[in-house]
């Protein structure tokens, strides 16, 4: 007799997805841990920036810090309920443990680079600020409220889009040779980022493409208008930050560029006219500019001997 009341065993040798099987292998070939890169060597260039730019790199930071928490805490657990193939649900547990690791690595840099006063400030500011508190409640009701769909749209504009504002800082430093650890960490983080983006991106595109004419046109609507919601938030957001140093303009170039890859992740059409050759180049050196292996007997430095770190490319964010 056949039992039809049975817990299923996850067979990596039977996929259903390759998507799935591939996503899987790219995630476990680039991990990392931040307890490996050496954030104390970047105090000399922490101690040489003004007030005001010790005051910027810790505010976002500590933005970073709250929406890898709502990723880690909420957003996969909401994707997880809609999942096609136990080997998604798989590829899914993987993105929520690294949210997290995302999420702790701010925190080594907060110890190595501030002081326990400045570290409870930091945490204060995240707790008060409407702008980005704003965007962490929007996504997070969207989580739990929205549809399968919503959801990983949702999901997809946090990955591609909310965190650039944040990833703007420590690409200028890096470009500009300062910091340069802190972003070797973002810039780990920012390749982790793009697969979650298209992977997740790539699943919406197989529930968009199931759905009748009218219910795409509903839902490409709906993923619109949420986008200009959050855009015209995250642009008071970055005024706030940004505003004492003169940087805002440049910022929300960089935020437009990556919203419109966020959309292509989705399969929609780009919103904003702003290209690459638009973001300010010192940026995009940075976002360009390889790993570092600073280990070479143990081969862990943050380089991992996994790749570089490159520059994103439109290809990139569609399968």
């Amino acid at each position: 007799m056949t039992n039809q009341n049975y817990t299923k065993a996850i067979n990596w040798n039977n996929i259903e997805d390759l998507i799935d099987k591939s996503t899987w292998e790219k995630l476990t070939e680039q991990f990392w841990l931040d307890t490996r890169i050496p954030l104390s060597n970047d105090l000399d260039d922490w101690r040489s920036l003004s007030d005001d730019e010790r005051n910027l790199v810790s505010h976002v930071f500590g933005g970073l810090t709250l929406l890898d928490t709502v990723q880690s805490d909420s957003g996969m657990d909401s994707l997880r309920a809609d999942v096609r193939t136990q080997h998604e649900e798989a590829v899914l547990n993987n993105i929520q443990f690294m949210e997290s690791v995302h999420a702790k690595s701010y925190s080594s840099i907060f110890s190595t680079l501030n002081t326990k006063t400045e570290i409870d400030d930091i945490f204060a500011w995240i707790d008060a600020n409407n702008n980005l508190q704003y965007k962490a409640q929007k996504v997070t009701h969207i989580y739990k409220t929205g549809t399968p769909l919503e959801k990983k749209i949702a999901s997809v504009f946090l990955e591609t889009f909310l965190f650039y504002s944040g990833f703007y800082t420590p690409l200028y430093y890096l470009g500009n040779n300062k910091l340069a650890n802190v972003a070797e960490i973002i810039k780990l983080i920012i390749r982790d980022e793009s697969v979650h983006g298209t992977y997740i991106g790539y699943k919406f595109q197989l529930g968009y493409d199931e759905l009748t004419e009218t219910e795409q046109e509903n839902l490409k609507n709906w993923a619109y208008d949420l986008l200009y919601d959050l855009y015209a938030n995250e642009e008071l957001y970055t005024d706030t930050l940004y505003s004492k140093l003169g940087w805002q303009e440049d910022v929300k170039i960089f935020l437009r560029y990556n919203a419109n890859k966020a959309l292509m992740n989705l399969g929609f059409e780009p919103l904003f006219p702003d290209n690459a050759s638009d973001v300010n180049p010192i940026v995009m050196n940075g976002l360009s500019t390889g790993t570092v292996n600073h280990d070479f007997f143990s081969q862990v430095g943050n380089g991992y001997l996994l790749g570089q770190v490159e520059a994103m490319r439109d290809e990139d964010y569609v399968f």
